[in-house]
């Protein structure tokens, strides 16, 4: 299993860097999380909200069609399902029985394109907050490494 995790935005802050570093290396090979950071589409005085979802959705649906392998599509989204570390626990195992490759994908400032969320395997939500796109890469690595380590049986988790 390779997880992709596809974020629109660059040029994140030191501490975003060294966070997720930390706890990718963490993950042992066979998982190899994989961060591709898409350019954030231009954003003008007069910009188009709509616009600029949708040159973003086309710059993510791109990265995932050139992804490898089986895959599944997770967009992260303020309305999708809330899930518990155990369920994504669960997840994981699955994606290892059946050789997926999950692509969870952190939107722009402004969100995700219908087009993006329309071809979603799965909507998840990390938080009912909202929450600054960089602090989600850290948490979404962090809840990776800790579903692992439950199925590892890692006192990481208790």
């Amino acid at each position: 299993m390779k997880i992709s995790i596809l974020a629109v935005g660059g040029k994140m802050p030191a501490w975003v860097q060294e966070g997720y570093a930390e706890y990718a290396k963490r993950l042992p090979r066979e998982i190899e999380p994989r961060m591709v950071e898409l350019a954030l589409a231009n954003r003008s005085k007069s910009y188009s909200v709509d616009a600029v979802k949708q040159a973003e959705g086309e710059q993510i649906l791109g990265a995932y069609d050139n992804a490898p392998g089986h895959k599944r599509l997770i967009c992260l989204d303020v309305l999708g399902k809330s899930l518990r570390t155990e369920m994504l626990a669960e997840k994981m195992a699955a994606w290892q029985m059946d050789g997926v490759n999950p692509c969870l994908v952190i939107g722009g400032p402004d969100g995700l394109s219908q087009s993006c969320l329309q071809r979603a395997d799965e909507k998840w939500s990390l938080s009912g907050l909202t929450m600054p796109h960089p602090l989600v890469r850290v948490l979404l690595i962090e809840q990776l490494y800790r579903a692992w380590t439950i199925l590892q049986n890692h006192p990481y988790h208790k």
